[in-house]
């Protein structure tokens, strides 16, 4: 999910709405401890949601072990090669093209878990891929 303005508790509930949505199944979600994921509001949500999605929060100050940061990083060496964005808005319908051309490529989204440092999201759950 591409958003412009700032990741609030609102914005994550938002999120969690899209992706408990796209799936059969309970989701697990491995987070960071950003304030907006530790909100009232995202625990409410939780809270009423239990059975469709469950946080997983790792140790504060701990970059190395969130894949998502693989995942930020990715795009910021794959958009400046092509990208010609000269607002916000190109800026964003480019990130989605992006991630969209990810969807297509699972082998790359995989690779996102294979450093040592992330091996334990495949490690604890061999189901998920």
């Amino acid at each position: 999910m591409v958003f412009t303005e700032s990741f609030d508790a609102k914005v994550m509930c938002r999120f969690l709405d899209r992706l408990a949505g796209h799936f059969d199944r309970k989701v697990h979600l491995v987070v960071d401890r950003h304030s907006a994921h530790r909100s009232r509001t995202v625990r409410d949500w939780l809270a009423d949601h239990s059975d469709r999605v469950e946080l997983h929060f790792l140790p504060s100050y701990s970059p190395e072990l969130n894949p998502d940061e693989l995942v930020n990083a990715d795009l910021k060496r794959s958009l400046p090669a092509s990208s010609k964005a000269r607002s916000q808005a190109q800026l964003a319908s480019e990130t989605r093209r992006l991630f969209h051309r990810r969807q297509r490529q699972p082998h790359v989204v995989r690779s996102y878990f294979h450093g040592p440092h992330v091996r334990y999201t495949l490690d604890e759950n061999p189901l998920s891929f």
